[in-house]
C-alpha cells in the first residue's frame, strides 16, 4: 500500500531532523492532490527525501507524524507500539502492581503516537482519539491492546465524543468486570462512560500520595475536588477534616461515592457544591493543608493573560484562608502556562496576600505521562507545593 505524497518547503525539512512530531501547514508545499482529513500521508524534502509518515489534517498542525521511518502502518506497527508502551509502564512497575492497577497506558505524542490516549482501569482500556486519523484506526489498535495485554484486558471503551465531537461513545471490545479501582492502595470508582476525561485525572496519582505524606492530624480543602481524589488519599492518610468543593453536582456525587470507599471517611468529610472562590471567601477557618486544582484556565495563547489572572488570584484568596504553618499544592494543568510563568503567578500572589513561602516540592505529571523530548509541549501538568508563614 502506498499513502499520498506531500513535500516541503526548502529548509523546512529542520524541524523533523529535531524529531518534533508536529507539520505544521507553513512549512508545505501547495498540495496538488486531495487529500481527506485524517489520511495518511508520507512526508518529503524538496529534494524528494523520504522524511516520515503520519496523518493528514488541514489546519494548523498539518501532520501529526506516527514514524520517522517507511512503513506500513498496519496491526503490527500498532502491536509494536503499545508493546513498547508496555514495556515502559512494566518499568515503572505499574504491571501486575497489587497496590495501583490504573494507570496511562499510551500518552500521546510522549509514547509516539500523536492524537492517542488510552488509560487503563483494572482491566477497562479506555480508548480516546484526538484525531479523525487515530480515530479511523480503531479496530487495529484494539487488535493490538488484546494482543499485547492478553487476558487482563476485559473491555475497551470508546471514549472520543468530547475530543471529535462526531462519535458516539461505546464499548469497542467485551464488557467490564469492575468500575473499582486501586490506586496506591486507595479505592474508587470510575465512571469513564460518562465522567470528565476518561473518567479519572490519573496524572496526579503521585502528587495525591504527596499530600498524604502531610495530612494526618489535619484539616484539608480540596478545591475543585471532581472525584475527590485527593479527599480520599487525605481520608486514608488519617485527616481530622477534610472538605471537598466543586462547582459541578455531578462531581460532588462523584466525591461522595469515594469517600464511601474510605474507613470512617464520612465522618470526617464534607461536600460543598459551590464556586472555589465564592466558597474560599466565606470561610473564616483556617486550613492546614488546602488544594487548589483548577481546569485549565488558559487553552491557548489569546487566552493566557486572562488565565494568568485568574491564577494569581484563586492563589491570592487561597494563600489568605491558609493557616500559618499551612501547606499549599497548588496547580495549572494549562500547557500554554509554562512552568516559570507559573511560578511567577503565584509569586506575585503571595505579595498580594503579604504571606511568606517557601517551596517545598515542584510537582509534575508522573511517568506514565511520559513527555517526547522532541516535543516539550507535552509537559501541562505543573504544580507548587508550598509552606506558608
Amino acid at each position: 500500500m502506498t499513502y499520498p505524497k506531500i513535500f516541503l518547503k526548502h529548509g523546512k525539512e529542520v524541524f523533523i531532523e529535531r524529531q518534533h512530531p508536529w507539520i505544521f501547514s507553513g512549512a508545505l508545499q501547495p498540495i496538488k492532490e486531495k487529500i481527506a482529513d485524517g489520511s495518511l500521508v508520507e512526508v518529503f524534502s524538496a529534494r524528494n527525501q523520504y522524511l516520515a509518515t503520519g496523518h493528514y489534517f488541514s489546519g494548523s498542525i498539518a501532520v501529526r507524524i506516527l514514524t520517522f521511518q517507511q512503513q506500513l502502518i498496519d496491526f503490527q506497527f500498532w502491536k509494536n507500539k503499545i508493546e513498547n508502551a508496555f514495556q515502559f509502564r512494566k518499568t515503572l512497575g505499574l504491571i501486575n502492581n497489587a497496590e495501583t492497577n490504573c494507570f496511562r497506558l499510551i500518552n500521546a505524542e510522549g509514547d509516539g503516537l500523536p492524537g492517542l490516549i488510552i488509560d487503563y482501569y483494572n482491566g477497562t482500556a479506555v480508548f480516546q482519539a484526538h484525531t479523525s486519523g487515530i480515530y479511523a484506526q480503531k479496530e487495529l489498535i484494539v487488535e493490538a491492546l488484546q494482543a499485547v495485554l492478553g487476558n487482563s484486558l476485559k473491555a475497551v471503551f470508546d471514549k472520543s465524543d468530547k475530543t471529535l465531537l462526531t462519535t458516539t461513545n461505546h464499548y469497542l471490545f467485551g464488557k467490564p468486570e469492575s468500575d473499582e479501582v486501586l490506586e496506591y492502595g486507595n479505592r474508587f470508582k470510575i465512571n469513564w462512560e460518562t465522567g470528565q476525561k476518561t473518567g479519572f485525572f490519573l496524572d496526579q496519582r503521585d502528587n495525591r500520595k504527596l499530600l498524604a505524606y502531610y495530612a494526618k492530624d489535619k484539616s484539608v480543602l480540596n478545591a475543585f475536588c471532581y472525584s475527590g481524589g485527593f479527599s480520599v488519599y487525605a481520608l486514608n492518610a488519617g485527616a481530622k477534616k477534610v472538605d471537598s468543593v466543586d462547582v459541578s453536582k455531578t462531581a460532588m456525587q462523584l466525591t461522595d461515592n469515594n469517600i464511601t470507599l474510605c474507613e470512617n471517611g464520612a465522618a470526617r468529610h464534607q461536600s460543598y457544591t459551590a464556586d472555589v472562590l465564592e466558597f474560599l471567601q466565606k470561610q473564616e477557618a483556617e486550613y492546614e493543608v488546602m488544594v487548589l486544582d483548577p481546569p485549565a484556565f488558559a487553552k491557548n495563547i489569546s487566552t493566557r493573560h486572562n488565565a494568568v489572572q485568574g491564577y494569581k488570584r484563586l492563589n491570592e484568596m487561597g494563600l489568605r484562608k491558609i493557616a500559618k504553618g499551612g501547606i499549599l499544592f497548588t496547580f495549572s494543568c494549562s500547557q500554554v502556562v509554562d512552568r516559570e510563568l507559573f511560578y511567577h503567578t503565584i509569586t506575585a500572589a503571595a505579595i498580594e496576600a503579604k504571606r511568606n513561602i517557601r517551596v517545598m516540592h515542584h510537582l509534575n505529571q508522573p511517568a506514565d505521562h511520559p513527555v517526547n523530548i522532541f516535543h516539550p509541549e507535552g509537559h501541562y501538568l505543573k504544580g507548587l507545593a508550598l509552606y506558608v508563614e
